[in-house]
């Protein structure tokens, strides 16, 4: 029996489907869902063993793919726009180069189709390490966090995958399954498919996950593909610069 994603729908129009990155939540682009809902059915999804999704332990980006294609047959979407952030982006230029009938316009923030080194161990191992029977409060969790964590915002982002039930904190994400598949997570796209479909990537000006040398290969796959930088921003660039983000995403998809 397929299992079906957990997800968010507003607004109404041509569909838009926003995929959240690693360690995330569909609440991570609520802003980004806002300044679509207007004009576009929004539809915001938990990737698995993320927010309230299902949890397995394998992450291949041709499984994720096609938790997001079994979801659009649920919800009996037959095409869309897709918005993908980091991850999400990974999973959205997968849906495109393997399914791309499923996929009108293609926007993809601060990602590329490689392989990147590992590089989020520490956040991981600092999650895992939360002793959360001694947790009373998100402060007593951030405090156990610093140890790993010096940004104060990264933890903050981090700890919304905290929840309570019955009274106890628990995660909501699936953290053992998310260590076991993180070198699945880390890898780039392995078939042989181009998406000839109008594609946007947008990075953040002080981001260093899309460089020069990622411009063959995005060219590659992606022939139909533009570029936006937003400077001032890191990777968190639709959280950093909301309006600036939501401008570009709305002039593209209008376009």
């Amino acid at each position: 029996m397929t299992q079906t994603l957990h997800y968010q729908q507003q607004g109404s129009g041509a569909d838009i489907i926003l995929i959240h990155g690693l360690l995330g939540s569909l609440e991570n682009l609520n802003m980004v869902a806002k300044g679509l809902k207007d004009n576009y059915r929004v539809t915001s999804i938990d990737v698995r063993n993320h927010g309230l999704s299902f949890h397995k332990n394998s992450m291949s980006y041709e499984e994720l793919a096609q938790d997001t294609v079994d979801l659009m047959k649920t919800l009996r979407i037959e095409r869309a726009h897709f918005l993908g952030h980091s991850m999400g982006g990974k999973i959205a230029m997968e849906i495109a180069l393997e399914h791309s009938e499923k996929v009108e316009k293609l926007i993809i923030a601060d990602i590329a189709p490689v392989a990147y080194p590992p590089h989020h161990n520490h956040i991981i191992e600092g999650l895992q390490s939360i002793t959360l029977e001694h947790v009373k409060s998100r402060k007593d969790a951030d405090e156990q966090l610093a140890h790993f964590v010096d940004e104060i915002g990264v933890r903050q982002f981090l700890l919304r995958n905290l929840a309570v039930k019955d009274g106890k904190f628990t995660f909501k994400c699936n953290l053992n399954n998310i260590q076991h598949c993180y070198p699945q997570i880390m890898t780039g796209y392995k078939g042989k498919q181009h998406f000839k479909g109008e594609t946007l990537f947008i990075k953040g000006g002080d981001s260093d996950y899309i460089t020069a040398e990622h411009r063959d290969i995005i060219k590659v796959l992606f022939p139909k593909s533009r570029a936006k930088i937003i400077q001032g921003t890191g990777h968190w660039l639709h959280a950093e610069k909301t309006t600036i983000f939501n401008k570009i995403t709305n002039d593209f998809l209008q376009l």
